[in-house]
């Protein structure tokens, strides 16, 4: 469908909402307060375009450092269970803590407002690194052995927590628990490199992961929720290929940084398998909308990492990437998102009566 030319909506966002099944005015939420800022920004932006290419009205909202709601600059306010006026859906395309840890999810719920992706608990234990593992160990989803460190415990008692921290083996990588985007990663190799690396992950969080290395290859998994709790579409499996020695922040945010291969190299019960652990793994946790599943693969053994609930959709993301391989153009991408996000407003108002 043609791009519209459309008048921008005053900051007070009044106006009267849409509820047909034509065009929507969404509400894409952009910045918000964690390191993840400018990526954000950078996903926001590309997810206005597509809804604008889907038809529909967009309203810009930037999320600042400061946690203030802004729209051409000027401040907006809102009221619980008041929703956003004019507004039929909002995009949170806000990665990290105060965004896509149920915070956020949990401010859209207060508003009453139907929003894109997971709810308050799928969100939180999602971007929690430490408690989705524990919540995917009880169900058997394989992973690479890991550790949660506490800077608090580190403080009380270096020497404990180094020992947990190191019983994991090497290398081993330690990481901050509740952010994305391979913020505050490192890479050790030895005894003697723990400490300051968890002195860079608590820079971040009051929470560290140590984590195996993974022999083998990284593969992502996009799943798409269908209408109607339909079977999730799992997307074909796409390969990372990078040159450093971790898939970090510059190869994946610059261009050129990191390949995706779609297909990725692995034989074809491997693919079966990633594409089945994505949708257990994203029914397992309660995810909606939307997820992104991270695995290694070595051979015929396959391990789950980890599952973002708003991957990047950003030019150099992966996630539409794979979607569209799958044949879910963009525009089509985001159209169902808002979609799935109204039908399940529907679902809920329907229980409360």
């Amino acid at each position: 469908m043609a791009e519209r030319s459309l008048a921008a909506p005053s900051p007070s966002l009044t106006g009267s909402v849409r509820t047909t099944v034509g065009t929507l005015r969404v509400a894409v939420l952009a910045g918000g307060r964690s390191s993840e800022h400018d990526v954000s920004l950078s996903s926001a932006a590309a997810v206005g375009e597509g809804l604008r290419a889907a038809g529909h009205e967009v309203v810009p909202i930037e999320v600042g450092r400061d946690g203030v709601w802004r729209r051409d600059g000027a401040t907006i306010s809102v009221t619980p269970g008041e929703g956003l006026p004019g507004i039929d859906v909002v995009f949170a395309a806000l990665h990290g803590p105060y965004g896509e840890d149920g915070s956020m999810q949990g401010m859209l719920e207060t508003l009453g407002v139907p929003y894109v992706g997971a709810g308050v608990a799928a969100s939180a234990v999602c971007m929690d690194k430490v408690l989705f593992k524990d919540v995917a160990s009880t169900l058997g989803v394989p992973q690479v052995a890991y550790a949660g460190i506490r800077e608090a415990e580190f403080a009380a008692d270096p020497a404990a927590a180094l020992g947990r921290a190191a019983a994991i083996g090497f290398p081993s990588f330690v990481k901050p628990a509740h952010l994305g985007s391979s913020v505050g990663i490192a890479k050790v190799t030895d005894r003697e490199q723990l400490a300051a690396a968890l002195g860079v992950a608590f820079a971040h969080d009051a929470l560290a992961i140590v984590e195996a290395a993974a022999s083998g290859i990284e593969v992502e998994c996009g799943v798409l929720e269908a209408p109607g709790g339909a079977e999730p579409l799992a997307s074909e499996p796409g390969e990372i290929v990078f040159e450093g020695e971790f898939y970090d922040y510059e190869a994946k945010y610059t261009p050129g940084g990191m390949e995706l291969l779609i297909p990725a190299r692995i034989s074809a019960s491997a693919r079966a398998r990633v594409r089945a652990l994505a949708v257990k793994t994203f029914r397992a946790v309660g995810c909606e909308g939307l997820a992104r599943v991270d695995f290694f693969v070595d051979g015929e053994e396959v391990l789950v990492n980890e599952l973002n609930t708003m991957p990047g959709f950003t030019p150099t993301s992966v996630y539409a990437k794979l979607l569209a391989a799958s044949g879910v153009e963009y525009p089509v991408l985001v159209d169902r998102l808002c979609r799935l996000a109204l039908e399940r407003r529907e679902r809920e108002s329907a229980r409360r009566n």
